[in-house]
């Protein structure tokens, strides 16, 4: 599989804007959308990794798929791309 990646934008473009100031988190919404097996172990193989907490993220939802289910979890870091604290969750 071919990884392509899109390049961040060229900051030194807009000097003046203030909106990186406003808002310091970057926000990732990732959805995970198969069988219900599928969805549960997928959850617990990223918690076992170490990505996320398995209560972290939704509650398993009917997808547009009826055979299937969804679950998303939505990722904020800080500016410099960590992951925030616990304290801060």
């Amino acid at each position: 599989m071919s990884q392509e990646l899109v390049p961040e934008d060229n900051k030194s473009e807009r000097p003046n804007d203030d909106s990186a100031a406003v808002s310091e988190q970057e926000v990732v919404l990732l959805t995970v959308v198969g069988s219900p097996k599928g969805v549960r172990e997928t959850i617990l193989t990223l918690y076992r990794l170490g990505f996320a907490q398995v209560g972290d993220w939704s509650p398993l939802q009917r997808a547009a798929n009826p055979k299937q289910v969804m679950s998303v979890l939505i990722r904020r870091s800080g500016a410099n791309g960590t992951p925030p604290r616990k304290s801060e969750r």
